[in-house]
C-alpha cells in the first residue's frame, strides 16, 4: 500500500465530515459573489445614476448580512475539518497501538523505544493538517473558482478568459514544489524519530555514561542531532516559503492583466469583443472577484504542504502497520475463557510443543523443539549457553514471538501467562503497585502475603512509607535484589497457571536466590507449570524435567 493509497483509506473513514467542511467552504464562495454583486451594484447606482443612499437600506442590511455569514461558515468549515481530523488521529493511533500490541516485542526488536514513540505522537499528529484543511480545501479549489468564472463570464468573456487561462499555473507549481517537501518532510520525520531515540537512549543510560565518564560525548551527539533536525526544519520551510512566493507572484501578475483590460476597457482604449460594453458595474464586479478566484487555489497551495507532510508521515506510519504479525500456531483449544483467580484452582493444564521451530529476523533458524510436555505443577529448567535461544523459547511460549513451523498448545482454564524476566520492569510507582501488576483485582491481604513470601517485607519494614514508597523509574531506587523480590512477588500474586522466569537467580545474593528458589517451589505446589530458562546450577536441585538446548535442538536430559 503506498502512502497516497494508505491516506485514501483513512480518509474513506471520515468521508462524511469532509464533506460537510467542503459544503461550508462552497457556501462562504457563494457569499462572495454576492457580496462583489451587491457591491458593485451599489457603486454603481451612487456613482453613475446618483440615487441617494438612502434608497439602499434594504440591500445594506443584506451586504451587512451576507459580510457577517462569511466568518460564520468559515468558522463551520474550521470546526467539521478539525473533527475529521482529530477522528482520524484517534482511530489510526488506536489501530496502530494495537497492532504494536500484536507485534510484541519480538517484532519491535529494531526499533528503538524513542523513534516508536515518535511514530505514534508526532507522525500521527502530522495527519491533522491533511484532513482539517488539505481535503476539503481541493473539493472548495475546484468548485469555488468554477462558480466565480461563471459568474465572470456574464459580464465579460475576455477577463474570464484570463482568470481561466492563469489558473493551471498554481497546481502546476503546487505539484512541482510538492514532489521534493514531501521526501524533505519524510527525512525530517526520521531525524525526528532518530533523535528522540537517542535522546531516550542516554537518558537511560545516564548512570553508565556518569560511570565511564562519558556524558560530554553524549551531550555533544544530542547537541549534533539537534542540529541536523533544525538544518531539515529550516529546509522545510526554505520550499514553503519559496512556493508560496512563487504562487503569490503568478496571482499577482494575473489579477494585474485583468484589471489593466479592465481599465483600458472603460477607458474606450479597447474595442475589441465585449470590452466595449464594460461598465462601473460589471468592470467593478470582476475586478472584486478576480482576487477571490485565486483565493482558494492560494489556500490550497498553502496546505499543499500539509500534504507533502502527511504523505512523509504516513509512509512511515504504513510501514510500521505493514509489518507482519506472525501466524501463531497452537493446538486446539489452547486458549480457553480465563477464570478469576480462586474460582479453579491449578491442579489442571498441559504445556505442549510438537515439531517446533523458532527463526530470528537476520539469524535464520535458532532452535528446534521436536517434543515437550509439561503438565500441571510441573518445573521445567531449560539450560544452555547464552545465545542459543532461551529466552526465544520462552517468547514463543508466551506467544510474543511467532513460530515458523510447529504447534504450541497451551490447554489451561485461564489464558494469562506470568513473566519475570532479568532484570525485571518496575515502573515509576508505588511496590505496592508494581506487586499488584500481577493480578490488578487482587486484594491487599493477597499483596501482603505475597510481599512476605518473597522477602519483600525484610526491606520494605525499614522504609518510612513500606509497600507505598515509590521506587522511581525502572525501580532505580531499589537494589537489584530488592527489584528483584518485588517481581517475584508480582509472580506470586499472579493468577496465571503458568508462569515463566527468565535467568531469575542472575547476579543475585545467596539471601535472595532463596527466596526465588522456595518461590518457585510455592508456584509448582499450587498446581502451576513453572518454565525456567537458565544456566545456574542451583535450579537444577528445584527442576522437574530438565532439557539443553543443544546444537539448535532442545533435548531433555532429565526428570526429577
Amino acid at each position: 500500500m503506498t502512502p497516497r493509497e494508505w491516506l485514501a483509506r483513512q480518509r474513506r473513514e471520515v468521508s462524511g465530515p469532509l464533506r460537510l467542511a467542503a459544503v461550508y467552504g462552497i457556501a462562504e464562495g457563494g457569499l462572495i459573489i454576492a457580496q462583489a454583486g451587491l457591491i458593485a451594484w451599489l457603486v454603481q447606482q451612487v456613482v453613475i445614476h446618483e440615487r441617494p443612499l438612502g434608497d439602499f437600506l434594504l440591500a445594506g442590511l443584506i451586504l451587512i448580512g451576507v459580510v457577517g455569514l462569511r466568518p460564520l461558515f468559515a468558522s463551520l468549515r474550521a470546526g467539521a475539518g478539525i473533527s475529521a481530523a482529530a477522528r482520524v488521529r484517534a482511530v489510526v493511533r488506536r489501530r496502530l497501538i494495537h497492532h504494536v500490541e500484536s507485534l510484541g516485542p519480538a517484532g519491535l526488536a529494531d526499533i528503538s523505544s524513542g523513534e516508536l514513540s515518535s511514530q505514534l505522537t508526532d507522525q500521527v499528529d502530522a495527519l491533522e493538517g491533511y484532513f482539517a484543511r488539505y481535503v476539503p480545501q481541493m473539493t472548495i479549489a475546484v468548485i469555488v473558482p468554477a462558480a466565480i468564472v461563471a459568474a465572470a463570464y456574464t459580464q465579460d468573456w475576455i477577463a474570464a478568459s484570463f482568470l481561466l487561462l492563469s489558473a493551471p499555473l498554481i497546481p502546476l507549481f503546487m505539484a512541482l514544489v510538492g514532489m521534493g517537501a514531501e521526501r524533505l518532510n519524510r527525512d525530517q520525520f526520521l531525524a525526528l524519530g532518530r533523535l528522540s531515540g537517542q535522546f531516550l537512549d542516554r537518558v537511560r543510560g545516564l548512570t553508565t555514561l556518569r560511570l565511564f565518564g562519558r556524558t560530554e560525548d553524549a551531550a555533544a551527539g544530542i547537541v549534533s542531532g539537534s542540529d541536523e533536525y533544525r538544518q531539515r526544519s529550516m529546509r522545510v520551510l526554505r520550499v514553503a516559503f519559496l512556493s508560496s512566493a512563487v504562487l503569490e507572484f503568478f496571482a499577482s501578475v494575473a489579477i494585474a492583466v485583468v484589471a489593466i483590460y479592465i481599465g483600458f476597457g472603460l477607458l474606450g482604449y479597447i474595442e475589441y469583443g465585449p470590452s466595449t460594453q464594460l461598465t462601473l458595474f460589471s468592470g467593478l464586479f470582476i475586478l472584486l472577484l478576480a482576487p477571490e478566484f485565486f483565493q482558494p487555489l492560494r489556500t490550497l497551495a498553502q496546505h499543499y504542504h500539509d500534504r507533502a507532510t502527511a504523505l512523509g508521515a504516513a509512509e512511515l506510519l504504513n510501514e510500521l502497520e505493514a509489518r507482519p504479525v506472525g501466524e501463531e500456531k497452537f493446538g486446539t483449544g489452547t486458549l480457553r475463557g480465563g477464570t478469576k483467580f480462586g474460582e479453579e484452582k491449578f491442579g489442571t493444564g498441559t504445556l505442549q510443543m510438537t515439531d517446533l521451530r523458532l527463526d530470528r529476523v537476520g539469524r535464520g533458524t535458532i532452535l528446534r523443539v521436536d517434543s515437550f510436555r509439561a503438565d500441571a505443577g510441573a518445573r521445567v529448567l531449560i539450560e544452555g549457553p547464552s545465545g542459543t535461544g532461551k529466552t526465544s523459547l520462552l517468547l514463543a511460549i508466551a506467544g510474543l514471538l511467532p513460530v515458523a513451523e510447529g504447534t504450541v498448545e497451551r490447554r489451561f482454564s485461564d489464558s494469562r501467562i506470568g513473566w519475570l524476566g532479568s532484570p525485571p520492569f518496575l515502573a515509576n510507582t508505588s511496590i505496592r503497585a508494581n506487586i499488584r501488576f500481577g493480578d490488578p483485582a487482587a486484594d491487599d491481604s493477597a499483596i501482603l502475603d505475597a510481599a512476605h513470601q518473597a522477602g519483600v517485607m525484610e526491606f520494605t519494614d525499614r522504609l518510612d512509607q513500606g509497600l507505598d514508597t515509590i521506587v522511581g523509574e525502572r525501580g532505580l531506587s531499589l537494589s537489584g535484589g530488592q527489584a528483584q523480590r518485588v517481581a517475584l512477588a508480582r509472580a506470586l500474586v499472579s493468577p496465571a497457571p503458568m508462569i515463566l522466569l527468565d535467568e531469575p537467580t542472575n547476579a543475585l545474593d545467596a539471601t535472595t536466590e532463596s527466596y526465588v528458589l522456595k518461590a518457585i517451589n510455592t508456584l509448582a505446589a499450587e498446581g502451576r507449570v513453572v518454565v525456567i530458562s537458565s544456566h545456574d546450577a542451583a535450579l537444577r536441585g528445584v527442576a522437574d524435567q530438565r532439557y539443553r538446548i543443544n546444537d539448535q535442538h532442545l533435548e531433555m536430559i532429565g526428570n526429577g
